[in-house]
């Protein structure tokens, strides 16, 4: 009994030292005066939102909103699409050259983007023209590795059986993937989702890079463009930046938040019977 007490009293105070931060942020945005010190963390005066009614007068949130939402989604279906698409190829389809093909990608893996930057920027923006736009952002981040080789290793687990009994049916390849092995790797699909979501809405190299209208430009930008602006025109500098970061950050914790229930082991083998 002591020790359940024990399991419980450190799983609260480590679920506790995790959420503070959050909650600090949010309630120091709300706050009408500065408290930068940790008794910040318990309002003392009114709580206001004209703190986000500063950053909004400064950045137009919405459209900033509507950017990243936009740049984001285009780079979750190209991860998503291209992914499933090469990760069956090298885990299901059989053709010469398919493990060097494999090793290859992973060698990508460790070429950061920073080192590739230069090159990509030149072909996006001078001889495809996409600056400012929204496909020039998708572009460099619409395949992604990573993800393929998280579906290869999906594909792989998934019983040889129930492929060989659909090709049986005369089930060609693109049937079988949609039919039999998507509806088996969802947890890889969530996987992919949530993390390719962390990186290009947190991104800010490359959009401030290629978009220079503020029209275009996602929060991630807009934000740290005219953070010395905003803060200086708002009647709590400190406050203005925190409601700047709970607006970015909002979107990434309520995804987790909506999907974490789903991130469990399927049953791969229950299409198979004996």
């Amino acid at each position: 009994m002591a020790r359940s007490w024990l399991r419980y009293l450190t799983l609260f105070a480590g679920a506790l030292f995790f959420v503070f931060p959050f909650y600090y942020m949010v309630v120091g945005s709300l706050q009408e005066s500065p408290d930068t010190s940790l008794r910040g963390a318990v309002p003392s005066g009114g709580l206001t939102l004209d703190n986000y009614a500063a950053i909004n007068d400064r950045v137009n949130l919405v459209q900033s909103l509507v950017n990243s939402g936009i740049f984001t989604g285009g780079v979750i279906l190209g991860t998503i699409v291209f992914g499933v698409l090469a990760g069956y190829a090298l885990a299901r389809l059989h053709f010469r050259g398919r493990g060097t093909l494999f090793a290859v990608m992973l060698l990508v893996q460790i070429i950061p983007f920073q080192l590739l930057i230069i090159p990509i920027y030149v072909m996006i923006v001078r001889s495809y023209g996409l600056a400012d736009s929204y496909l020039g952002m998708i572009l460099p981040f619409a395949i992604n590795s990573t993800a393929v080789f998280v579906f290869r290793q999906f594909f792989l687990q998934l019983p040889e059986e129930l492929f060989s009994a659909a090709r049986l049916d005369g089930a060609g390849e693109l049937r079988v993937l949609w039919s039999v092995a998507l509806p088996l790797v969802k947890p890889a699909l969530l996987t992919a989702t949530l993390l390719t979501f962390i990186g290009p809405w947190n991104e800010f190299l490359w959009p401030f890079l290629v978009t220079k209208e503020a029209d275009m430009q996602p929060l991630a930008v807009s934000l740290a463009n005219f953070i010395d602006n905003m803060a200086g025109r708002a009647a709590n500098p400190y406050g203005a930046i925190l409601a700047g970061a709970v607006v970015l950050a909002a979107p990434a914790v309520a995804l987790f938040v909506a999907f974490q229930k789903h991130f469990t082991a399927s049953d791969l083998g229950s299409g198979v019977k004996g």
